[in-house]
């Protein structure tokens, strides 16, 4: 069975972990007994995409480390499966999780479940995209959720430096975007248009794909028939640079059109050491989620975190790919 469709179709399974069952959202986490090892919910986007894959084996490496923890681990069907994220959280609450760890797919869409976790008692870590800070201001829990993960921007400019190095100025360069809700989203778009604003390239298009490979194939294809000089690409994440650079070989382009990209997955690393694509980014996803976990288990024993907790960042070349 898919791997993508078993993290939704057994989230109940999946979340049992989490806590004692037969509790209810409304009802309060009660404090964890000397001993006991508490329950924390890591909650994902997909796990048909290999950052979050990778995710999901450190925090659960990170998590048999420590041995003072009890961790569930879920993934949702696809980027944009708002809905089964949602769901997700309030099993967590349900089944009285001390603690739960989200990369959320959307940065506003998940704020009010997520204030239900908090108004239980449920300690919320954010990780990899950045709740709305004025959304979680208007819901009163602006306080009461840290953000642990990379400046996206800044990762992206970088990346986007890369891209101007290899097309040069007056370049024609396309952004492939991801989740039109994620902050994430906005910021490498952002990111890119700093490094095309500073670099003197010429965007000629930019549309979402969703974070999706096969989107973003079709999108790319669209854009080169109607921009048939596009010079660059500038992906928000992997997949979707992986999606352009099926369009950019089925037209007969490979070594004219260039791309940067954000991620470092697996298996981006061949076009990175043959030079398709100039550059990608690290953010350590893995280490996102054990430094999520950390931060969980502070406040579960009384701790108090706010505000963005910046994670490491890493550029990626042909010089130094693994």
């Amino acid at each position: 069975m898919n791997k993508k469709i078993v993290a939704v179709a057994g989230l109940a399974l999946a979340l049992t972990a989490c806590g004692k069952e037969g509790g209810t959202a409304a009802e309060p986490a009660a404090a964890p007994k000397p001993g006991e090892k508490p329950g924390v919910c890591l909650v994902m986007k997909s796990l048909a995409n290999e950052f979050f894959q990778q995710m999901q084996k450190g925090a659960e490496e990170h998590a048999a480390k420590r041995g003072d923890l009890t961790l569930s681990v879920v993934g949702i069907q696809n980027e944009t499966d708002i809905d089964n994220q949602v769901a997700a959280v309030e099993k967590c609450v349900t089944q009285q999780a001390k603690a739960v760890v989200i990369a959320p797919a959307d940065s506003r869409a998940l704020i009010a479940p997520l204030k239900r976790a908090v108004d239980a008692g449920v300690k919320v870590v954010n990780i990899d995209v950045q709740l709305e800070e004025g959304a979680l201001k208007a819901a009163g829990i602006g306080d009461k959720i840290p953000f642990v993960g990379p400046d996206n921007r800044e990762g992206a400019k970088q990346s986007g430096m890369e891209l101007v190095k290899a097309v040069g100025k007056d370049a024609e360069v396309v952004i492939l975007e991801g989740n039109p809700g994620a902050a994430n989203a906005a910021q490498r778009k952002a990111g890119f248009e700093d490094a095309i604003k500073e670099g003197g390239l010429k965007l000629v298009d930019s549309k979402t794909a969703h974070w999706e490979t096969n989107e973003a194939h079709t999108v790319f294809s669209n854009m080169l028939t109607a921009h048939p000089n596009i010079k660059g690409v500038l992906a928000g994440n992997d997949n979707m640079a992986l999606g352009a650079l099926k369009a950019i070989e089925e037209q007969g382009k490979k070594g004219q059109i260039k791309v940067a990209s954000f991620d470092n997955i697996p298996a981006i690393a061949q076009y990175v050491k043959d030079g398709t694509v100039v550059a990608t980014l690290d953010q350590y996803g893995a280490q996102q989620a054990a430094n999520g976990i950390d931060y969980a288990m502070k406040m579960i024993a009384g701790e108090n975190f706010s505000g963005w907790q910046k994670s490491e960042i890493k550029l990626i070349t042909k010089d130094n790919v693994g």
